[in-house]
């Protein structure tokens, strides 16, 4: 499938975070052997690095716009992809990760907390990010009355972030974060980082159930299709194109 997400936003991540009950193993053998049967499968991914005492990368170049990598922490296990062509072949690169952990990290279906399946978007803007997202989101909702105050400018807390439970027993969850990165002193200064974007991501987060054994792989097949389809039928519509028309109305 091909990624059709890059012509909305500047920067696309997809992105797979497990983690886990108890730390991840610390052997050099078994982290070489782990990160290189990544390499074998994805030899662009040459970059090998200690980020922490107890974290470790391998990833891609990342001079070009499109950058892949896997992370081991000590209690999360991080694969991910900035900017992909194929989203199939991402699911890939997810998929090994997944299936690799269980017999080469000893990763058991007991010690998994939770899965995490996410798409994040970035939006590049040049000045105030609570402007943006308070035009884009709030304009028809109570909280807009305070905008009409005199002289009234959004400089912080415009960053909603909503968790919701699409099960019973709510251990399948949607996470929806739009986060601002402009600072209270920003707007008043009038000097704004150029750098920094504004980012939405969804999450399909589900947690293990005492009465099954957890299933690494299917339950990220089935997030993946809850991510795609929540993107197309609510995200896209109800939250990334007003955020693109605020930023367009924005640098008119």
């Amino acid at each position: 499938m091909t990624n059709n997400f890059g012509s909305i936003c500047d920067d696309f991540y997809f992105h797979v975070h497990v983690y886990t009950e108890l730390d991840l193993p610390q052997q050099r053998d078994t982290i070489m052997a782990f990160f290189e049967k990544i390499q074998r499968q994805f030899p662009s991914m040459g970059f090998f690095y200690r980020r922490k005492s107890k974290e470790y990368c391998l990833e891609e170049d990342r001079s070009g716009s499109q950058c892949r990598w896997v992370t081991l922490e000590p209690n999360c296990i991080s694969s991910g992809v900035v900017n992909p062509a194929d989203l199939q072949d991402v699911c890939c690169q997810h998929r090994l990760v997944l299936d690799t952990m269980s017999y080469m990290l000893g990763i058991s279906h007991l010690d998994i907390n939770c899965l995490d399946v996410s798409y994040t978007m970035d939006f590049e803007y040049y000045g105030n990010h609570d402007e943006v997202i308070a035009e884009a989101l709030f304009d028809s909702t109570p909280l807009n009355c305070l905008l009409d105050l005199p002289s009234a400018v959004p400089i912080g807390g415009f960053s909603p972030s909503i968790v919701i439970g699409l099960a019973e027993d709510c251990r399948t969850q949607a996470r929806i974060n739009i986060e601002s990165k402009t600072s209270d002193c920003e707007p008043w200064r009038r000097k704004y980082k150029s750098e920094d974007a504004i980012s939405l991501s969804l999450t399909i987060r589900q947690y293990s159930r005492t009465a099954e054994k957890f299933d690494p792989v299917k339950s990220f097949e089935q997030q993946y299709r809850l991510v795609e389809e929540l993107m197309a039928s609510k995200i896209i519509p109800n939250f990334v194109k007003p955020l693109v028309n605020a930023i367009s109305h924005k640098n008119y």
